[in-house]
C-alpha cells in the first residue's frame, strides 16, 4: 500500500487516519525527504519494500504524533507497522473504560504488561503518550531489552512510563516476571505467529514479492532491497514459535490462572481466525469468568484481540475503585 487511503475500519480514536501528510511528517523527520518519491498518480509515498525507507516513516511517525525524536532499533530487528499497533492499544482503552462507567482510565494507576516488547517498544510508546499509561516490557532476548531500554530513557517523554525486564525463561511468560507485589491491570502481547523458521521467511519473500509488485521499479537492484527486507523482518523469537500463535497463547492462558488476583484483564493478539474458538473453549475450563473478542482491520487485515478475566464484573468493578485513582 504506497499510501493510506482513509478509512473507517481503523479504531475511531487512532490518530493514523487518511493519508500520509508527508508535509508535517518530513516537519518531524526531515529525513524523510531522501525516501519520497512520486507514484503514478503524483502523490508523494515511499517504497514499502525498502527496509531502510519503513524504519525512516516509523521514525517520523513516532516524531509527529508521540513526541519520540529518538528512535532507532538494531538491524535484523521487527520494525512494527504503527496504526496497526496503535488500534490494539485503544481497544484495550476501551476494555477497561467497561469496568469504569464507560471512561477511558487515564493515568500512571493504569498498569500495563507487555509480554515481548520487542526491540522496537512500540506498545508503551504509543500506551504512555496515548493515555499516560505505566508500562513494563518484557523479552527473553537481551538486545531487544537493551535496546528498548535505551529508548525509553533517552527520551524525556518515556523515561517516567516505561520499565523493562529481561525474561530468562524460554519456556515462561508471567513465571519469573510477575512478582508478588505486582499487579497489573492488563497485560498484552502480540505473540509470535509462524510455527517454524522456514514457515517465516517464506511470509517474509511473499510479502515482499507483494510490496515490490504494488511499488513502482524505484532505482537500484530490487533483489538487493528483497535481501534486505529479509533482515529487518523480525527476530526468531519475534516471528515465530513451536507451534505457531496458538500454541503460545494456550501456555499464556494457562499460565495466566497463577496471577488471576494480580492482574484484572489478560489479553493476546489472535490473526487466525480458526485459533479464536479453542482458545475460548480452553479459557472457559481455566475458569475465565469473562472473555472478550474485539476485531480490528487495517485494509484487509483482519486481527482479533482476544481478552480475559478471572474476575466478574463486579470484582472488575471493586478493582478500578481500588486501583484508578
Amino acid at each position: 500500500m504506497p499510501q493510506m487511503s482513509k478509512s473507517p475500519l481503523l479504531h475511531p480514536r487512532n490518530p493514523h487516519q487518511g493519508r500520509y501528510d508527508f508535509g508535517k511528517l518530513i516537519k518531524a523527520c526531515p529525513e524523510l525527504t531522501n525516501f519520497l518519491k512520486a507514484n503514478p498518480a503524483g502523490d508523494n509515498t515511499i517504497d514499502f519494500s525498502d527496509p531502510k525507507a519503513v524504519m525512516c516513516l516509523n521514525k517520523a511517525l513516532l516524531a509527529h504524533f508521540y513526541q519520540v525524536k529518538n528512535w532507532q532499533i538494531p538491524e535484523g530487528y521487527l520494525c512494527p507497522p504503527i496504526p496497526g499497533r496503535a488500534d490494539y492499544i485503544h481497544n484495550l482503552a476501551d476494555l477497561l473504560a467497561k469496568g469504569h462507567q464507560n471512561k477511558v482510565p487515564t493515568g500512571k494507576s493504569i498498569k500495563v504488561l507487555d509480554i515481548g516488547t520487542g526491540a522496537n517498544c512500540i506498545y508503551p510508546i504509543i500506551g504512555s503518550q496515548s493515555y499516560g499509561w505505566q508500562f513494563t516490557g518484557t523479552d527473553i532476548d537481551p538486545v531487544s531489552v537493551k535496546t528498548a531500554r535505551a529508548i525509553a530513557q533517552s527520551n524525556t517523554k518515556l523515561k517516567n512510563h516505561i520499565q523493562l525486564r529481561q525474561q530468562h525463561d524460554s519456556t515462561a511468560i508471567f513465571n519469573g516476571i510477575v512478582t508478588s507485589e505486582d499487579r497489573f491491570d492488563v497485560t498484552m502481547c502480540n505473540p509470535p505467529f509462524h510455527a517454524s523458521l522456514a514457515e517465516a521467511l517464506a511470509s517474509n519473500q511473499r510479502k515482499t514479492k507483494n510490496l515490490s509488485k504494488k511499488n513502482f521499479k524505484a532505482k537500484g537492484t530490487p533483489s538487493n532491497r528483497q535481501k534486505e527486507s529479509l533482515n529487518f523482518g523480525g527476530q526468531m523469537a519475534e516471528l515465530y514459535c513451536e507451534g505457531g500463535e496458538i500454541a503460545f497463547i494456550k501456555r499464556m492462558a494457562k499460565e495466566s490462572v497463577k496471577f488471576a488476583e494480580q492482574v484484572c484483564w489478560f489479553s493476546s493478539l489472535v490473526s487466525r481466525n480458526e485459533n479464536v474458538r479453542p482458545l475460548k473453549i480452553l479459557l472457559g475450563k481455566l475458569g475465565a469468568k469473562n472473555i472478550e473478542v474485539m476485531e480490528m482491520r487495517q485494509g484487509q487485515k483482519i486481527s482479533r484481540m482476544l481478552a480475559w478475566s478471572f474476575m466478574n464484573a463486579q470484582g472488575r468493578c471493586l478493582w478500578a475503585e481500588n486501583y484508578w485513582k
